[in-house]
């Protein structure tokens, strides 16, 4: 397997690509390529296999997804192929990315007649399988429910053309790998096909499926440096786990964010910060591994269309989720998993523009720093905290609640607090001073050792 590394910039006019392909791109605004685009693109229009590594934001689903585009409308389809053959699968980890590949994918084909179906756990199974009946060209979905359809025959995979794996280190990570094979060999032979594969790291495990199942593919590194976007300010807190609300509620108000997410490690804790944020005055949602597809998605859009002013969220949101114009990512718990820092922080400053990531270090989480720090090889700009940071007096609006939390649970606290902000640890009380913020220093200080 060979490095190419391409610098050259290009412009998507210079393609050459179909003219309906080139309308949905206008249309989107894309102009000029991104580095993974620019590296990947004269290789994957030109046919051939492709594993590529980068950064989350740059850009890797608009580039396999022109790519099956283009392949569509240049190409006959394989003889004998019939609308229950997909001509290109394309495969992830997660229902958000699925859900967010469709939709960039229906934006890029919208000037053409390709029919794409997604298909996902967490919805109705017979409302999915219906979407097989007008036929499919491009085929979006997770392992296991591409599984369930493919074994009762309800599509094949014999004719065809394509296929695409996104996110494919983090199918190790998630133990889809076997349900991963199980497809690939459904598929045409790995010379009768095209492959793509992208993943924010080629592991020697990734690298080990691309020699096994795809075309002598070229290996493509198109950003080298920094595994964190350029365009993105990060700074660093150490404080303790009861005065990260007060602090994130004076930078919010600080900052005036209009469109900012903010993470935590546990969906107890999401719930009482989201709880909080919205007695404080903010527009708030919340999403977790167990809330309903129905409302992840209706939470999802509110917040790309401004209706919701927050997304609190764990790391089932960290990667594969594409929202315009997040200002500002803040790490209320430090990640245990150092990766995910990159993928967290990497919600902001895509595809060029700019943000701020801001992260606390409490005496909870701060032994992950290290990893983090050693992970994204430097250190994380450090801020200090002053007492009138603390001082954010009482909630604004005592009874609001937040998008996402289940009924009960919102009457279970109102009711625990008499409609005063929650009390307890991770950061319920506002404004505690000194002690606690001293013992922050200390634990944040162990963890930079």
């Amino acid at each position: 397997m060979k490095q190419v590394i391409v610098t050259k910039p290009t412009q998507f006019s210079e393609l050459n690509l179909p003219e309906s392909l080139q309308k949905g791109i206008d249309d989107l605004g894309f102009t000029s390529m991104t580095d993974v685009q620019q590296t990947a693109l004269p290789l994957t229009l030109a046919g051939k296999d492709v594993a590529g590594q980068g950064r989350t934001g740059t850009g890797k689903t608009a580039t396999f997804l022109i790519t099956a585009i283009n392949r569509l409308l240049t190409t006959e389809p394989k003889q004998g192929r019939n609308k229950q053959h997909p001509r290109v699968l394309v495969i992830a980890p997660t229902r958000e990315l699925i859900i967010q590949i469709f939709e960039d994918g229906k934006k890029l084909a919208k000037y053409t007649d390709l029919k794409l179906h997604a298909v996902y756990g967490g919805v109705d199974y017979e409302k999915q399988r219906t979407g097989f009946d007008n036929g499919v060209d491009i085929l979006i979905g997770t392992p296991g429910r591409l599984i369930d359809y493919l074994k009762k025959r309800v599509y094949s995979l014999s004719k065809a053309d394509m296929l695409i794996i996104d996110e494919a280190d983090r199918m190790f990570d998630l133990g889809f790998i076997k349900d991963l094979r199980f497809m690939m060999h459904r598929l045409p032979k790995y010379d009768q096909r095209q492959s793509l594969m992208f993943s924010a790291t080629l592991s020697h495990r990734v690298l080990e499926l691309a020699y096994e199942h795809m075309n002598s593919p070229d290996k493509i590194r198109a950003e080298e440096g920094d595994l964190t976007a350029s365009g993105i300010t990060e700074s660093l807190y150490h404080t303790s786990m009861d005065d990260k609300l007060p602090l994130l509620v004076h930078l919010l108000r600080k900052a005036h964010i209009e469109r900012g997410m903010i993470f935590i490690n546990e969906k107890r804790t999401g719930e009482r910060v989201a709880r909080n944020l919205a007695r404080y005055g903010f527009s708030v949602g919340i999403l977790s591994g167990d809330v309903r597809q129905k409302k992840r998605m209706r939470i999802l859009e509110d917040f790309s269309h401004g209706k919701l002013q927050l997304l609190v969220a764990t790391d089932v949101a960290s990667r594969g989720l594409h929202i315009d114009d997040v200002t500002h990512i803040f790490n209320y718990d430090l990640p245990e998993d150092a990766e995910n820092y990159v993928h967290r922080i990497g919600r902001t400053a895509r595809a060029g523009s700019t943000g701020t990531a801001i992260s606390f270090s409490c005496e909870r989480f701060c032994f992950g720093l290290p990893d983090i720090e050693g992970y994204i090889s430097r250190r994380i700009p450090l801020c200090s905290i002053d007492s009138d940071m603390l001082d954010i007096g009482k909630p604004t609006h005592p009874e609001a609640t937040a998008e996402g939390l289940k009924t009960e649970d919102r009457t279970e606290q109102h009711n625990r607090s008499g409609g005063r902000s929650g009390s307890g640890r991770g950061g319920n009380r506002p404004g505690r001073n000194g002690q606690n913020r001293s013992r922050g220093r200390r634990a944040g200080s162990s963890g930079r050792r």
